[in-house]
């Protein structure tokens, strides 16, 4: 028999054609080009089959805005500059918010604009994070010993 699952974890990949310009010292670079990588990791609780393209039709829905964009035309980044920090810390608060609403805890978010630079955010450490994780386990841990429990009462044969 196999043993249930307290969570899944799944990795996902999506890549953005978005041009942008940094502001630095009060001058305005040129726009440039980048095709950024996010990777994206969730946890899902249990032992339930979930579907890859559950996560990846959320997440393909809500970067879409930004293909094929410049940037700093769109809300936040018409304010803030479009680092690939600002960038990655403002899509890891809305898909954390789109992820949890849809079953997923999102653990960390990775965000690259050339293959040699990554910047990430993780939240495998963070005590929200840690409290979040440990009363799902909780949860499950207490059906699965109620489960036992049960099935100790009831016997083999149904009767105690």
């Amino acid at each position: 028999m196999r043993e249930k699952k307290l969570y899944r974890e799944y990795r996902l990949k999506s890549y953005l054609n978005m041009n942008h310009y940094i502001i630095i010292n009060g001058k305005q670079g040129q726009t440039h080009p980048h095709t950024w990588e996010f990777v994206i990791t969730i946890i899902v609780s249990g032992d339930a089959f979930v579907e890859f393209r559950t996560f990846e039709d959320l997440i393909e829905n809500y970067l879409d805005k930004y293909q094929n964009q410049v940037l700093n035309t769109i809300e936040p980044f018409d304010a803030i500059n479009p680092t690939i920090e600002n960038v990655t810390d403002h899509f890891n608060d809305e898909l954390q918010v789109l992820l949890r609403d849809n079953g997923g805890e999102l653990v960390s978010l990775e965000g690259s604009e050339t293959p040699t630079r990554s910047y990430i955010v993780t939240h495998r450490n963070e005590e929200e994070f840690m409290e979040r994780i440990g009363k799902v386990q909780s949860q499950q841990i207490s059906g699965i010993v109620n489960y036992v429990v049960d099935q100790i009462v009831e016997g083999e044969d149904g009767q105690w």
